[in-house]
């Protein structure tokens, strides 16, 4: 605010100043003004330039980040649907004998051999006391160790190989984003370092333009103050010419800041211009009394005019009321006659019972 205040200050000093003011076109402030919006064009350009390199380095971030968080979301569903094919198999839960679609088939196999287990004592075909499979169990038991053995060792070996390469990934990954960080951190330093130059390089330009234009402001200063020295001492400014004071393009002007007095010609016949103003204005001021004065009484008349109209229209508003007053007692009287007749004649006789019950059955 204060330096557009400063601005404003200077615009109006050259525009009122009389010694700096110019007639036309000031080409010099224009070549300033256009030379001022190309620099300030630069300015502008180059800072979205900066921002938009900004931009695109905010940009490839973010896709990094989505892709490693793609990558992530990859790996662990990759890892559940393994899990799943490996440890969540049908054969292997607890409930797989409730569903099992071939248990009624496996229940009651076919008869292999005498010493079947569907054969029970009363068969005769193997007693209490005797165990015909307990080889074949020792080698099934055996077998199924090893096999759970190496099953864990295998799970073993592809959790460490599992981790091994989270670590590696994550190691990879790590490195890249330390590295792409060091670029963004380059490119950013590099903008910053590009920015502190256009601003450095504006600023001295600026700077030399505000030398520039105080050292032409100081000459033109002098050289106006010496013109108006010449002008005070060569031309019949100070002295008593009463001609100074009249226009070159029509004498019956008169230029104030060179007008000396008036000459004693002029003095009479100002003085019978004065007389005959007066004049005039007291015939004016006369007419206006009686124009007033006119008005004056034509509002007393009107006035009294309402008066007496304000008058008549009481007095019929009080006959109307009078009048009105006489006709409603009037009614009054002929209810009460009617109401005395209906009382005293028409409603006399009781009804009987008899009149009610007639009533009702004319009623049905």
């Amino acid at each position: 605010m204060e330096a557009r205040r400063n601005q404003e200050k200077e615009r109006q000093s050259q525009i009122f100043n009389v010694r700096t003011r110019l007639m036309g076109m000031d080409v010099e402030a224009l070549n300033s003004q256009v030379e001022k919006q190309k620099l300030r064009e630069a300015t502008e350009r180059r800072k979205e330039a900066a921002y938009g390199t900004n931009q695109v380095q905010y940009d490839l971030v973010a896709q990094l980040l989505d892709k490693e968080q793609a990558e992530r979301t990859r790996r662990l569903a990759k890892k559940v649907q393994e899990y799943r094919e490996q440890k969540q198999q049908l054969k292997n839960r607890c409930e797989f004998e409730l569903w099992d679609p071939h248990q009624l088939q496996n229940e009651f196999p076919a008869h292999l051999s005498d010493i079947g287990p569907h054969c029970g004592p009363a068969s005769l075909q193997w007693f209490s006391g005797e165990d015909l499979y307990r080889a074949t169990c020792l080698r099934m038991q055996q077998e199924q160790f090893r096999y759970s053995l190496e099953r864990q060792l295998q799970e073993q070996q592809q959790a460490k190989a599992d981790e091994k390469c989270a670590d590696m990934l994550s190691d990879q990954l790590r490195l890249a984003m330390d590295m792409r960080a060091t670029q963004l951190a380059k490119l950013e330093e590099s903008c910053r370092v590009a920015m502190m130059s256009a601003m450095a390089n504006a600023n001295k330009a600026q700077a030399a333009e505000l030398a520039e234009r105080q050292h032409c402001e100081h000459q033109c200063e002098q050289e106006a103050n010496l013109m108006e020295i010449q002008n005070q001492i060569t031309r019949d400014l100070l002295t008593e010419n009463p001609q100074v004071a009249q226009h070159p393009m029509a004498p019956h002007w008169v230029l104030p800041y060179c007008w000396k007095g008036m000459i004693p010609e002029q003095q009479p016949a100002i003085r019978r211009v004065q007389e005959a103003q007066h004049s005039e204005k007291e015939a004016q001021r006369q007419a206006e009394q009686a124009l007033d004065a006119e008005w004056e009484s034509q509002a007393m008349r009107s006035a009294q005019a309402a008066m007496e109209l304000e008058e008549q229209e009481r007095e019929l508003c009080a006959e109307f009321r009078r009048g009105l007053g006489s006709f409603n007692q009037q009614l009054a009287k002929e209810q009460n006659a009617q109401q005395n007749y209906l009382n005293s004649i028409i409603y006399t006789n009781q009804p009987t019972a008899q009149y009610h019950l007639q009533f009702n059955t004319s009623s049905r």
